[in-house]
């Protein structure tokens, strides 16, 4: 057998040289996780950042209230470990859904969030169907998201940015929990976006005090939340539900409403596309602008609940100012 010697100075570098390093470990991959619609997801994308990407079921320009799943959204919601959304007062399409999912999956109503503050449905005059409204609402009720007497609080919660850092604070929780390999950074991150959304809050207070005391009229009563939050005073809603069409008797009251308290201006919504807002103000004085509390056209992602809140700041201030 043929020896190999080696020599002295190679001898002590090989005896010196450190063993290899173990390869190190792949990081763990992140879970699937569901958000219902374009605010919720916006907040769940900003706490799972660096992490992984959450899957948006209702597009921004689609109406939670009017939305049916898709068997690539069954597939998703039957995969995912944490599923988010605000409640059935919302997204009532999923509460069949989310039942089957409750013995394997974080599934987290965001309405009943610790510290998110609720607010009833406001009643009388404006703010009431009338009688043909009325009828078919009571027909739909429990299906369109909108019976007020099952569900009792406005579930519109998100647009309260002090809701959005309670909502914030149960989305961490329950990724750490469903995803414990990441808790950690879900906290830091949780962090990150409450500070933002205190910083928000300051600036959307800052932004509306102009235009306190002007007097307006939603499409549907969407921003009660906002609404309070900021001191604001709408002076009613063309439809009570969104899908539902008001009666002839409605849209006087409305007309007279406007020309009553001098409302300036008429807000219609981009998931609706009503035309019932120009035959509302004609011969009134009021102007037609847009809110849109859902994001229809935002790009989804951790920026999107803050464009959706400076947005609607922004819209108010143009058209109650008259700077449109």
């Amino acid at each position: 057998m043929r020896s190999i010697s080696l020599g002295a100075a190679a001898l002590a570098v090989f005896l010196s040289a450190p063993p290899s390093a173990p390869a190190a470990a792949p990081a763990p991959a992140p879970v699937e996780v569901v958000a219902s619609i374009m605010p919720v997801h916006s907040l769940v994308a900003g706490v799972m950042q660096g992490v992984g990407t959450p899957h948006l079921l209702v597009p921004g320009g689609a109406s939670p209230h009017s939305f049916t799943l898709r068997p690539s959204d069954a597939r998703r919601l039957n995969a995912a470990k944490a599923v988010f959304w605000i409640g059935p007062q919302v997204e009532s399409f999923l509460e069949r859904p989310l039942k089957a999912l409750a013995q394997k999956a974080e599934v987290v109503s965001l309405v009943d969030a610790k510290g998110v503050r609720h607010l009833p449905y406001r009643k009388g005059g404006p703010w009431e169907p009338d009688a043909d409204e009325d009828a078919h609402h009571g027909a739909r009720a429990g299906g369109d998201g909108h019976d007020h007497g099952e569900y009792g609080i406005d579930g519109h919660v998100w647009l309260d940015p002090q809701n959005a850092i309670a909502m914030t604070r149960a989305i961490a929780a329950a990724l750490g929990r469903a995803d414990p390999a990441h808790k950690a950074r879900y906290a830091s991150n949780a962090d990150h976006m409450v500070a933002r959304l205190e910083a928000l809050d300051g600036a959307l207070r800052t932004t509306l005090a102009p235009v306190k005391g002007k007097h307006y009229i939603v499409f549907h009563d969407a921003y009660h939340y906002f609404d309070t939050r900021y001191g604001l005073t709408p002076a009613g809603s063309i439809t009570v539900s969104p899908e539902v069409s008001p009666g002839a008797k409605r849209l006087v009251e409305i007309r007279r409403r406007i020309r009553r308290d001098k409302a300036v201006c008429v807000f219609a919504e981009p998931q609706f596309q009503p035309k019932l807002v120009g035959t509302v103000i004609e011969g009134t004085g009021a102007k037609a602008a847009t809110l849109d509390p859902l994001g229809a056209a935002l790009k989804p992602g951790p920026d999107a609940y803050f464009e959706l809140l400076r947005n609607l700041a922004k819209d108010l201030t143009a058209c109650l100012a008259g700077t449109t």
